[in-house]
């Protein structure tokens, strides 16, 4: 991945870098992985999971940002737009994420036609760390949630029994561990170079980061204010903005 130079490099270069290790620590883990007869479903074209809520720190929007065409600037602001209407209206978590998935939809980045990311060389860390063991049938909504209750005791006895998830889940559980220095570094370089971190949403968040105003009260450590700005631009909710 191209480091590009720019005013947010202090932030966004350690977060390049730690993709970087860990596009490499994950590819040794999934070569072991293959080599002892685990399988990943996940591949080219393979989008079952691309219409869920994705969390971000306001570090890895700018690596996103950074890459993206006016078209899909412009894309991922609708997006947003879509998501704070659900979060105003959503009664729970759980309700906030199934109608994210069945009224919000799918990430403006995907190619519908391809189910290719248009953005894959700067997706985030949730995007890179999710691998499923069971077929992508499995990531789509509306599988697990119309399982009966003997559907759903096989589902859960065939997880226990496949190497690699976490026992309860099909996704790949050693593979978002490995993740985690993402996290850190991302948090670690924002709160050195503001003085506080952003978390949240990530269509939310590529839109904010493209805002000026926005951008010049988080460079001064000035988290009311940029709430404020998020505010006016009607991109503030507690469920996909968190500033401090």
């Amino acid at each position: 991945m191209t480091i590009l130079p720019d005013r947010h490099a202090a932030v966004t270069r350690p977060v390049i870098r730690a993709y970087n290790r860990y596009g490499r620590r994950a590819g040794e883990w999934l070569t072991g992985y293959a080599a002892r007869g685990g399988r990943v479903y996940c591949g080219a074209g393979c989008s079952a999971c691309c219409n869920m809520p994705v969390r971000v720190s306001l570090a890895e929007a700018l690596v996103t940002l950074e890459a993206l065409t006016p078209a899909q600037v412009s894309g991922m602001a609708d997006h947003a737009r879509a998501v704070l209407d659900n979060a105003r209206t959503a009664h729970s978590d759980e309700e906030y994420v199934l109608t994210h998935r069945t009224e919000v939809g799918f990430c403006p980045l995907l190619d519908r036609a391809t189910g290719a990311c248009t953005a894959y060389e700067v997706r985030p860390t949730r995007c890179r760390d999710t691998f499923s063991a069971f077929p992508a049938v499995y990531c789509a909504v509306g599988t697990l949630e119309s399982m009966n209750d003997r559907e759903r005791a096989r589902y859960h006895r065939d997880v226990a029994r496949t190497p690699g998830t976490d026992g309860e889940w099909h996704f790949i559980a050693p593979l978002e561990h490995l993740s985690e220095p993402v996290w850190t570094a991302a948090a670690r370089a924002m709160q050195d170079a503001w003085g506080l971190q952003v978390w949240g949403d990530f269509w939310v968040l590529t839109t904010l980061a493209g805002n000026a105003a926005f951008m010049q009260e988080v460079e001064s450590g000035q988290a009311r204010r940029a709430w404020d700005i998020a505010r006016q631009q009607k991109l503030a909710h507690r469920m996909v903005l968190e500033i401090g």
